[in-house]
């Protein structure tokens, strides 16, 4: 398969319906885990759990890098992208073939 076929094959996978809620609810949940996080004074808020629970478990394979919130941001960034992709590309195999 050429770069090209790949491509296309992931814009297609990543531009379902289904893909694009699941990425849009990744970001919401994000947002929120981001923003409790920050209004937390004591220091204890467990809500950057959520986002990583929501991207296995590509986001979990990418926890093993050091520990700074970019890293832990990429981690939930690239779960959702696969996790999408997996999403659109069952998407499109179990819809009925049109003519």
């Amino acid at each position: 398969m050429t770069g090209t076929a790949l491509s296309h094959r992931l814009r297609h996978a990543l531009t379902d319906v289904f893909a694009l809620v699941y990425l849009a609810l990744c970001a919401v949940l994000l947002t929120w885990a981001l923003v409790v996080t920050a209004l937390d004074d004591s220091g204890e808020s467990m809500a950057a759990v959520i986002p990583f629970l929501a991207t296995a478990p590509a986001s979990l394979v990418l926890l093993l890098l050091p520990d700074h919130l970019t890293m832990s941001l990429l981690a939930i960034a690239f779960g959702a992208l696969v996790n999408a992709t997996v999403i659109g590309w069952c998407a499109r195999a179990l819809r009925p073939m049109s003519r």
